[in-house]
């Protein structure tokens, strides 16, 4: 006669009394803190987009529909979208706030960038008087320099010009002061390998720090294109004919002639389209600026 011994693990399964199987987890409950904030989120959302809700059944609402609507319209038409096309000289304002502020973007990135990696990596007497006066200038307000900002554009032949609207806005000390602090926090060995390497300061300048900032210029983009796009203070005063307009010029103007609430409202979706598209393309290098920052910090 043979006895089996078992193993003590599984003498020990085999003491340990069976648990019944759960059907099914129950679904943890969100704690009421939780469930408040949550509330309150929505809230603040549902307040904030509202006037954009506004704004798109507005501007798809027939012509005929009163300044204020009592009610929501029965139907929505585009016909607004095409028809504020025709009112004026509306394609050329919205073609000039596209080149305003598309190459404001791609100059002042540009010029920053270069200027941020010579300040950050370079030494040269009164580097840090230089660094100091750029920062500065964020301290003066544009209403101070409008006057003899328009007076040398002026005398130049720049009103009522492309270039004479461009020209002022390229210099951009914020630009700099930020690409600045990315570029300083670099180590110090890519740039040792790069001279190794006998890469020149060019080759080392499009090949090492521009890959690596791209978050902050994406970020920066992002900034500049809206500051453009949406400016109206500078475009007002130096683009004084019809056809030298922005499109925020362009769409003040609209409230003082015959023009229907309809076709206004049409006119600003079409103005907010464009930053809306711009930020959801970009906004993940948005997350990568503000995670890269706080791992340097």
């Amino acid at each position: 006669m043979t006895s089996t011994t078992l193993p003590p693990a599984a003498l020990a399964d085999s003491i340990r009394p069976s648990r019944p199987r759960s059907e099914g987890r129950r679904p943890r409950r969100r704690p009421r803190g939780q469930t408040g904030s949550l509330i309150a989120l929505v809230a603040i959302s549902l307040f904030t987009v509202a006037p954009l809700i506004a704004v798109v059944i507005l501007a798809l609402s027939p012509a005929d529909m009163p300044t204020i609507p009592h009610a929501l319209p029965e139907s929505l038409t585009f016909d607004n979208l095409i028809r504020i096309f025709r009112v004026g000289e509306f394609p050329t304002w919205v073609w000039n706030s596209v080149v305003y502020s598309v190459v404001s973007v791609v100059v002042v990135l540009f010029t920053a960038s270069m200027a941020a990696y010579a300040l950050a990596r370079k030494r040269f007497p009164g580097r840090n008087a230089v660094l100091w006066s750029i920062v500065a200038t964020l301290m003066v307000p544009m209403q101070a320099t409008l006057i003899p900002t328009f007076i040398l554009i002026a005398g130049a032949g720049g009103v009522n010009t492309l270039w004479g609207l461009i020209l002022p806005t390229l210099a951009n000390a914020q630009a700099v002061f930020l690409i600045r602090q990315f570029v300083i926090d670099m180590p110090d060995e890519l740039f040792d390998a790069a001279r190794i390497d006998g890469a020149g300061e060019w080759r080392t300048f499009v090949s090492i720090v521009l890959p690596l900032i791209k978050p902050v210029l994406a970020t920066l983009a992002i900034f500049v294109f809206l500051w453009h796009w949406n400016d109206l203070l500078w475009p007002l005063v130096v683009g004084q004919s019809d056809d030298a307009r922005t499109l925020t010029v362009g769409l003040a103007t609209l409230n003082t002639e015959t023009v229907s609430t309809s076709n206004i409202m049409a006119a600003a979706l079409i103005s907010f389209v464009p930053c809306f598209v711009i930020f959801i393309f970009l906004q993940r290098h948005i997350v990568e600026s503000i995670t890269a920052s706080g791992i340097k910090g």
